[in-house]
This record gives C-alpha cells, sequence and structure tokens, in this order.
C-alpha cells in the first residue's frame, strides 16, 4: 500500500475523490501497520452486537468503521472478534472507541485502530445500525468510501486511490 502521506501529496487537493486526513487520535493496535479496503460503518454504543454480526461475514478486504461514540468506559472490540474479523478476510478496523485484549490484537493479522484501551467489554443489548453515515475525528465517513490508514494516519476518499 503508498503510505498515506504519499497519497496526500498525490490526492489531498483532487475534488472529485474528495479526500479528507481524519483528526490524529487514533492509536495503532493490530498485528497490521497498514491497511486499506472500502468501509462498512457501524454506529454503536458501548453496545458491539452488530459488530459481532459483522465480523462473521465475509470481509472481502473491506474495513470496518466503528463509531463507538467516543467511549472510554467500554471496549468495542476484543480478541476473539478481532481474530473472526481476520479469518473472515477483514483488512481492518477504525474504531471510535476502546479495544481490549492488547497483546493478543497485537498478533492478529489486522489492522485496527482505536482510541484507547479499556478492560471493561460492552453489553449485548443489540443495539446499533450498520451502513450508516458515521462522523468522527473531525469528519463523516459514508458506507462505501474508501479507507487508508497506517502510521501516519487514516485518509478517507470517496473513491479509490491508485496505490501500490
Amino acid at each position: 500500500m503508498t503510505p498515506t502521506p504519499d497519497l496526500c501529496d498525490a490526492y489531498l487537493d483532487d475534488n472529485k475523490k474528495n479526500v479528507r486526513v481524519l483528526d490524529p487520535v487514533f492509536n495503532s493496535y493490530g498485528g497490521l501497520q497498514a491497511f486499506s479496503g472500502q468501509a462498512v460503518t457501524v454506529k454503536c454504543f458501548e453496545d458491539n452486537s452488530v459488530v459481532k454480526e459483522l465480523v462473521s461475514t465475509p470481509g472481502e478486504g473491506r474495513v470496518i468503521v466503528m463509531d463507538g461514540g467516543g467511549s472510554l468506559r467500554r471496549a468495542i472490540l476484543g480478541d476473539m472478534l478481532a481474530e473472526k474479523a481476520a479469518r473472515n478476510g477483514w483488512a481492518g478496523l477504525v474504531i471510535n472507541g476502546c479495544i481490549r485484549d492488547v497483546d493478543e490484537i497485537g498478533k492478529t493479522q489486522l489492522g485496527v485502530k482505536a482510541l484507547n484501551v479499556h478492560p471493561v467489554k460492552t453489553d449485548k443489548r443489540g443495539i446499533g445500525d450498520k451502513d450508516v453515515p458515521v462522523q468522527m475525528a473531525g469528519h463523516i465517513i459514508y458506507p462505501g468510501e474508501w479507507i487508508y490508514a497506517d502510521n501516519n494516519g487514516v485518509i478517507v476518499a470517496s473513491q479509490a486511490l491508485e496505490s501500490d
């Protein structure tokens, strides 16, 4: 994958591709430091029921973008869901919230960007929405947009960008 700084240099002023750089609020936790793919969006607050269902489906190289409302009180991703996502072909997750089981997730072949870590799991109330616009890190992300993430940051584009 082309590094995000190079993608920014090439595309940031391309109005047709609508490239946006997310605010630098995410830490990298997954075994893959760089990942990209089309966004599947989830809006959930302290309940990862929708995510649990989603990681059980074929990822086909896509990226789950989870708006957990920025909660720092519960972890909406743990090692079991991360392992399932990797096994089912998801490229990564960008999470506006916390994760747990950091050491195990760091060994998983999956990209994971999140705000922080917390040891408490979420409740399972069946609450959450999939394929809806989500707002996080200063921008709105729409289902089907393209996510490019590495140790330099996370960018979003309305169309695929040419990368290695």
